[in-house]
Order: structure tokens, then sequence, then C-alpha cells
């Protein structure tokens, strides 16, 4: 198999740069969570879960609630996830990924509303703190659930461990033939530029990259809704 066909998408999935797109989401979403929610991660869990074994440490500007309540709904949101696709045969598998990306947009907006007049000094917004990182685990626990069980190679969305891992040791350094080089390069530049662009709107409000989260989640949804609707026509 070509290095071409091992980059195609199955029919039944999301199109490669509706993932991407979900990837700059992550990034996004991280941003926030790390820089305006108390240093912890809502998408990201293995750091979250190397932040919560720091705080409980002792570490400083840490904090073992924030971190224990982000692991506990993205927990919740990955077991609506399972529940969505528990029964999901692979015809299936894009109308319950739009069907994910409609509730991840709602999560979303929610957040943003609950953010308004969110601003540095974040610490003085203890509450909204707790709503934002319980509300954005949530949609990413969700959405790692159903991109879990497409199981579309180093386009996870949520993490790139695997991902980066596989770009090296598959490339011509390590004797490989850099399969999928590609994919596996856009996914990482596009979490670095989902973070780099939710840093940078953190200036104004942490509703602004939540709103703009959800806007592209809800982008993502009617895109992958309009291409079912395309699939039964035909």
């Amino acid at each position: 198999m070509s290095d071409g066909q091992q980059a195609k998408l199955p029919s039944t999935s999301a199109p490669l740069s509706l993932l991407l797109s979900m990837t700059a989401v992550t990034g996004m979403v991280d941003a926030v969570s790390f820089l305006a929610l108390g240093h912890v991660f809502t998408a990201n869990m293995t750091g979250n879960v190397v932040l919560l074994g720091f705080a409980i440490g002792g570490a400083a500007g840490l904090s073992v609630s924030g971190s224990l309540l982000a692991l506990t709904c993205f927990a919740v949101g990955a077991i609506l996830g399972g529940r969505m696709t528990r029964k999901m045969i692979p015809q299936d598998s894009g109308k319950t990924m739009a069907h994910a990306l409609v509730i991840e947009t709602i999560f979303f907006l929610f957040a943003a509303a609950v953010s308004i007049g969110f601003t540095a000094p974040y610490e003085e917004h203890k509450l909204k703190i707790l709503s934002v990182i319980a509300l954005t685990a949530a949609a990413m626990g969700l959405r790692n659930s159903v991109v879990r069980k497409l199981a579309i190679p180093d386009l996870t969305t949520t993490v790139l461990t695997l991902t980066i891992a596989g770009f090296a040791a598959d490339s011509s350094l390590a004797g490989g033939d850099n399969p999928r080089w590609q994919r596996r390069g856009a996914a990482i530049l596009a979490i670095v530029a989902g973070a780099a662009v939710g840093a940078s709107m953190l200036r104004y409000s942490v509703a602004v990259p939540l709103l703009v989260c959800g806007l592209m989640s809800g982008i993502c949804a009617l895109i992958q809704m309009r291409l079912e609707l395309k699939r039964g026509y035909e």
C-alpha cells in the first residue's frame, strides 16, 4: 500500500481538514485551561495527571481540586461518548461524529457564556474557573471517546505522543519510509497553531478563544452533517 493510500481516510470518517481543525481546537482549549484556569489541562489528560501529581507534591501554583475536577468531567464526557458509540457500525461513524460535534459545540458555547467578563487576574474568578474546567473537560472527554472509536492513525485530535513517536520512529533517520508523514506533521502544526492562537486571544478575554472553539466545532459539525446527507443520496 502506498503512502498516499495509507493517508486516505475511510469514507465514513471525517475528512482530514475537519480532523485537523478539531486538533487546532484542542490546542486552544489547553491554552485556555493551562494559562487561565489555574494550570490544569482539560484536553490533555496525560499532562493533567502529571500536574495533579505535582500539586499533590506541594508544587506552588497548581490545584489538586482543579485537576481532579478536570479528570472527573473528562471521564463523564468519555462515558457519554462511549454510550453514543457502543453500538456504532462503520456506516454510522460519520453521523455519530456529527452528533458528538454538536454536543461539543454546545459545551464550548456555554463555557464562553460563563466566561464573559473573565479576564486577568484569573484567580479572582474561582466560580468561573471551575465552571469552565467542567464544561471544556466534558467536551474533550466526549470528543476523545468518539474519535477513539474511529481509530484513524495519527489523528486522535487530542494527543500527540504517539504521533510524534511515530513521526520519529518511522523516519528515514530511523531506517523507515516516512509513512503518513504529511498527516503527522499537519497534526503537530495544528495543535501548535491552536495553542498559539488561543494564548494570544486570552489578552482580550477567556470568552474569546472559547467562543472561537465553539464556532469551529459548530462549523465542523455542519460540514460533517452535510457530508452525511450527501452520502445518504448516493
